[in-house]
């Protein structure tokens, strides 16, 4: 569950901040780029997920050894 919030919270910031760059006088550019890299950080924080959606024990290759 703890998860999901973070990932939503990336997610919908980055969303955001996609939004409020447009309507800002200065550093729109730097906005919008941390709106991409906000959405970047969730969806590759969901893809590294241990077991997410396939429910394998060899995830991505770590081995619990």
């Amino acid at each position: 569950m703890v998860d999901f919030i973070v990932f939503m919270v990336l997610f919908l910031g980055g969303f955001y901040l996609f939004g409020i760059s447009w309507s800002l006088p200065t550093a729109q550019g730097v906005v919008f780029s941390a709106g991409i890299l906000l959405v970047s950080l969730a969806l590759a924080y969901v893809m590294r997920q241990r077991g997410s959606d396939t429910r394998r024990s060899d995830n991505w290759n770590q081995r619990d050894n």
